[in-house]
């Protein structure tokens, strides 16, 4: 990997953060905080961090109902996330989204959504937005692998091919969709495959290593800012809860489960930074503390704020209800 100190700073912070988040909000979910349902991110940490490292905050990203990695990737501030996840007036989308649908625009977050494939023709958008101002920005477009079975896959990459739109679309294969292997809904091993259909790079690697994510991103950001069109990139990875906080996972083999934990991507880059000579154990150990505190200060600032009123709830929506329709 050719990246700086910096670098390899920036992404050991990004994961720790993910993980910490991802694990408190796990609990507070089993606690009662937090209402609805929660899709956590920890054990595919890597690829949204080796992924957004490359990026800019003027560029885009679309996600999935699995995004809080992604948006914390991103830059996203994660006492606005812990209170979008508690449903307070102080979150992202003051309450009203949840866990799934977190947005931060002035960061280019255009939103987790929990729709499955959704992100493919909003990522288009996107691109075609930029293309069209004749900016270098690019979009990433983050997705699970059994959407790649859905319409909006095919059509999203078809239109970034023909019109060359700087968007890289990144699938975080993690084997599974909800209780179905990959290798009951697809025929084929490797879903980066599947960009030879539209003329375009398509490269798989392992999703567990942030240095391989990062290196395969670099490359094709790079080559979208230029003006060259997208490219596939199949993260190859594993979540290590249920598809959803009270999903028990008994369709994942153990043994299965137990060689993935053993790639767990966080010690694995731990390890790394120390055998290279980039890292110390007290230099990871600080990062460690601050990134806990941080966490807590969020969850604080969560519990601290407010309901949301119960006048906001015609706010903000598509469909307002007009005055002559509440006197009716």
């Amino acid at each position: 990997m050719k990246g700086s100190e910096e670098s390899y700073r920036n992404m050991y912070t990004c994961m720790k953060k993910i993980r910490e988040f991802e694990t408190t909000a796990m609990n507070r979910f089993a606690d009662g905080k937090i209402p609805g349902f929660v899709h956590l991110y920890i054990g595919e940490e890597a690829v949204a961090t080796g992924v957004c490292e490359n990026l800019r905050n003027d560029d885009f990203i679309t996600s999935t109902h699995r995004g809080h990695g992604h948006i914390i990737a991103k830059g996203g501030d994660v006492k606005f996330m812990m209170a979008e996840l508690f449903g307070k007036a102080t979150g992202y989308c003051k309450g009203k989204g949840g866990s799934m649908h977190i947005a931060d625009a002035s960061k280019g977050i255009l939103g987790a959504n929990g729709i499955v494939g959704a992100g493919h023709n909003i990522a288009v958008g996107a691109g075609l937005s930029i293309k069209l101002r004749k900016t270098d920005q690019v979009c990433i477009c983050f997705f699970g692998d059994a959407s790649t079975n859905q319409g909006t896959f095919h059509e999203g990459l078809n239109m970034a091919s023909i019109w060359k739109l700087p968007v890289v679309f990144v699938c975080e294969n993690n084997y599974y969709g909800i209780s179905m292997s990959q290798a009951r809904h697809q025929a084929i091993k490797d879903i980066a495959d599947r960009a030879v259909s539209y003329g375009i790079p398509g490269v798989a690697v392992d999703g567990n290593d942030v240095t391989a994510t990062y290196e395969a991103s670099r490359e094709a950001i790079a080559r979208a800012r230029k003006g060259l069109g997208p490219t596939l990139i199949e993260c190859k990875t594993y979540r290590h809860r249920g598809h959803f906080e009270g999903d028990p996972g008994t369709y994942k083999p153990t043994e299965e489960q137990k060689a993935w934990l053993e790639k767990d991507p966080i010690p694995r880059f731990r390890e790394f930074l120390k055998k290279n000579g980039i890292m110390t154990e007290d230099d990871l150990a600080k990062i460690d503390n601050s990134v806990a505190e941080a966490i807590k200060d969020a969850v604080r600032f969560a519990d601290e704020s407010p309901e949301p009123d119960v006048s906001s709830v015609v706010i903000d929506v598509y469909s307002d209800i007009t005055e002559e329709v509440r006197v009716r």
